[in-house]
């Protein structure tokens, strides 16, 4: 259990005062993730940098339980997307940009409307020097806008630095704006058909409930067999 208190959310709550009154779902949140993992078998879990640790718990739980009982489990790989991983927030580019953060000005969420993306984008903090330059390091809050532009138009951001030389910032934002509103356009398109579409939706839903319960009843059928806990197979 101790190494549950060295996991991200632990040590988030720890950092932010008293942790005498941390609920039982945080502490424990990482071990339901680990069974959600393991009871589908998954050899691959997508996750953001934050959440590395958990799939090496997840590893770990993996390895103890073959290691005892014999090759059950596959040891998850995680997949992090290294390049929308290093996205920050709009408003505070030495953080990333999160879907949590209580500011909604330092993100832009898939389903805002053109006109919220373009004042989001238009609000960004930048700095005071007008060129179009990519420098994570010295230039943060420009560059994060330069690696929106770079993800969302798959150009590089060496050539977005070339071919919007004779622009300032502030001229930027809008081409970067512009480039984000598209990108999104087609996604928040099958997002209205979707919802417009709600009988579809459960039915999605409910289809994905039965393959899960088939497998999971499956997993936990085998997990018993190789403990000595057959006779609850049907429990």
């Amino acid at each position: 259990m101790a190494r549950l208190t060295h996991l991200p959310q632990y040590k988030a709550q720890e950092k932010s005062g008293s942790t005498e009154n941390i609920p039982l779902g945080l502490y424990i949140y990482p071990i339901l993730q680990s069974a959600d993992i393991l009871m589908y078998k998954a050899s691959e879990v997508p996750v953001g940098e934050d959440q590395l640790q958990h799939i090496q718990l997840s590893q770990h739980l993996a390895r103890l339980f073959n290691n005892r009982y014999g090759k059950t489990f596959p040891i998850p790989q995680p997949l992090v997307d290294e390049s929308s991983a290093r996205i920050k927030s709009l408003r505070q580019p030495d953080k990333k940009m999160s879907k949590s953060d209580s500011n909604i000005r330092n993100r832009i969420e898939i389903t805002d409307p053109p006109d919220v993306m373009l004042k989001r984008i238009k609000e960004a903090i930048t700095d005071m020097t007008s060129a179009v330059t990519y420098d994570p390091e010295q230039r943060p809050g420009v560059s994060n806008l330069i690696l929106m532009h770079s993800l969302c138009t798959g150009n590089s951001c060496e050539n977005i630095c070339n071919e919007h030389q004779h622009l300032d910032t502030g001229q930027y934002k809008l081409v970067v704006a512009e480039a984000v509103i598209e990108y999104f356009r087609p996604i928040q398109a099958e997002f209205q058909r979707l919802i417009s579409e709600p009988t579809h939706i459960i039915q999605i839903f409910e289809k994905g409930a039965e393959k899960a319960s088939e497998i999971a009843q499956q997993t936990m059928k085998e997990v018993k067999k190789l403990v000595g806990l057959s006779h609850l197979v049907h429990v």
